[in-house]
């Protein structure tokens, strides 16, 4: 039952947090601050890597899952490369 609640919350707050942290990377990135861009991309790809999982898993949509895949890679180095070295 509790799983079941999770899975829910998680469903309709990934419907306004994918959104909202995508469109920020992207405005913080356009907006010359593109190591918050990296870290709001990093934030949303929790939402992206599951949602893209789901689109393959019932649609069919492998290549969803891998783009969304190597862009959190990438993702990851960038905001390794700005953070950490």
């Amino acid at each position: 039952m509790k799983k079941d609640n999770f899975a829910k919350y998680f469903d309709k707050s990934t419907q306004v947090l994918l959104p909202f942290f995508t469109i920020a990377g992207f405005a913080l990135t356009a907006l010359k601050l593109p190591q918050w861009g990296l870290i709001s991309n990093l934030i949303a790809q929790i939402f992206w890597l599951p949602s893209s999982y789901k689109a393959w898993k019932q649609a069919g949509q492998i290549g969803i899952f891998a783009t969304t895949t190597i862009i959190t890679l990438i993702t990851i180095v960038g905001v390794a490369n700005y953070w950490l070295f």
